[in-house]
């Protein structure tokens, strides 16, 4: 197998050629399956298998049908059939399947007009970079997401009319210190100490270790792994920068492929924001930059933390329109269980270079002009990272066109501000609820560029509405036992 995904993840030729390798393969006894993937509106990596000799130069261009009425987002009854346009250049030899399996990134299209589907995430991402391109500013984007998650030993939960609960366990949690009925070997990381201990507290170097050579032989480049913050085995792998939509590719597969080997390992994997209460949340920081004709739009060697006049209108805008991002890049009712100060949460809508508290962080470990970059902090895991990858292009250059500076940096420690300082600085809203509704009124600069549409916007906040929000609002909460029952 290893021999196989090698070549599969080899150099790709463009267009054509790599169409020809793909067949090329299929036709071989290296490869017995082909998996189609794609990802539905809210996220969720979907598929389809055909057996290898099925697969025929004319389903690149033909597609391969699906009933879409069944895909969350997608299609009505009446208009359900869809086709699969399978993209060659993602293809890779699937590290997750036993049966030698192709995998390929599909491209959702209508079968009758061959037009792609206006409610494709894929396609949205594709939309923003040619947008970009066509603006002048720049001709690339480049995002750099750090996927933060837990790895737990157990984890249980139900929800019906007369109970409702969850149970999380982990070995590694600190709260099994004082377990007894088997062998306690004790060593564990404490609430918020858990970043970068050396194993026995560790219990999972290997575990990330071999994450990695599966993503690195899938393609997908690593530079770094390590024990996250928060007790009971959070964790982060840390992915090479991408253009938007091979990196939302990426992230897809990347989910894929850890919580697999999870699996494997006996063990179930999360990217929820906010799984354990009282301990650090995982988020998504997403690392930005700009770059045309090879230079880093971004660099300035005179300016504030290195970064151009263009740098801080881009800044601008991610911190003019996060009240609505929010809505794509933290789109789940537990999202603003994180997004809370003292947690080492970026609520504050500021920027500042090294400071963590800030909504928008320039880091500083390089003064190398191709390192220079901004690190947008909200954003969280549950997100679409098709659509949110795309809403905070737009929203940074909206920045640009609309020169929003975003006045002066915040260097200081903002969660040891007075309460009268910290009543001047602007915080992320509390609720998906309230990001939904001002989405509802901020949305035009995603609609710049025929990017996202009226149709998508109205369809996700509807959906995220009803399918989500209400469905907790409508639910007793276990807590409100303790707090309410004798009333």
């Amino acid at each position: 197998m290893v021999t196989a995904t090698r070549e599969a993840n080899a150099p790709k030729k463009d267009g054509k050629g790599r169409i020809d390798e793909v067949l090329k393969m299929c036709a071989s006894d290296k490869v017995k399956m082909v998996d189609f993937k794609f990802v539905d509106m809210p996220g969720t990596l979907q598929h389809v298998s055909i057996p290898a000799n099925k697969l025929s130069d004319s389903q690149f261009t033909e597609g391969h049908g699906f009933d879409g009425s069944s895909i969350r987002g997608f299609a009505q009854i009446n208009e359900s059939d869809m086709i699969l346009l399978p993209d060659a250049m993602t293809a890779i030899m699937d590290p997750v399947d036993k049966i030698p399996t192709l995998s390929i990134i599909c491209d959702v299209a209508d079968p009758e007009t061959g037009k792609r589907y206006s409610r494709d995430p894929r396609y949205i991402a594709q939309k923003a970079e040619e947008y970009l391109k066509g603006t002048g500013i720049a001709d690339t984007a480049y995002f750099g997401p750090e996927l933060e998650f837990f790895v737990f030993d157990s984890v249980s939960f139900d929800q019906n009319q007369n109970s409702g609960y969850y149970y999380i366990d982990s070995d590694e949690g600190i709260w099994n210190s004082g377990a007894n009925g088997k062998p306690n070997l004790a060593h564990r990381p404490r609430n918020k100490e858990g970043y970068f201990p050396v194993p026995p507290v560790d219990t999972l170097q290997d575990f990330r270790s071999e994450c990695v050579m599966k993503l690195m032989d899938s393609g997908i480049d690593c530079e770094v792994h390590h024990h996250e913050v928060a007790t009971a085995g959070q964790c982060e792998i840390g992915m090479r920068f991408q253009t938007p939509t091979k990196m939302a590719d990426n992230v897809m597969m990347y989910k894929y492929i850890l919580k697999n080997t999870a699996k494997e390992h006996g063990k179930t994997l999360t990217f929820m924001p906010k799984p354990l209460f009282n301990d650090n949340g995982t988020g998504m920081h997403v690392h930005q930059s700009l770059g045309k004709n090879g230079d880093n739009v971004f660099f300035d060697k005179d300016g504030y933390a290195l970064l151009s006049e263009t740098a801080m209108y881009y800044i601008g805008g991610l911190l003019y329109h996060a009240p609505s991002l929010l809505a794509l890049t933290n789109p789940s009712t537990n999202s603003y269980r994180r997004l809370v100060p003292g947690f080492e949460a970026p609520v504050n809508l500021v920027y500042s270079k090294r400071n963590r508290s800030a909504a928008i962080r320039i880091p500083v470990y390089s003064k190398s002009p191709k390192s220079k970059r901004i690190e947008f902090r909200p954003p969280d895991a549950t997100c679409n990272p098709y659509l949110a990858f795309s809403a905070m292009l737009m929203a940074g250059l909206d920045g640009i066109k609309k020169k929003i500076h975003p006045g002066e940096p915040h260097d200081m420690d903002l969660f040891e501000l007075s309460k009268e300082e910290q009543k001047s600085i602007k915080t992320v809203p509390g609720s998906l609820e309230k990001v939904l509704e001002t989405l509802e009124s901020d949305h035009d600069y995603l609609l710049q560029g025929g990017v996202f549409s009226k149709d998508l916007l109205e369809t996700w906040i509807d959906y995220k509405r009803h399918k989500e929000n209400d469905a907790i609002r409508l639910r007793p909460h276990p807590y409100e036992y303790f707090l309410y029952y004798d009333a």
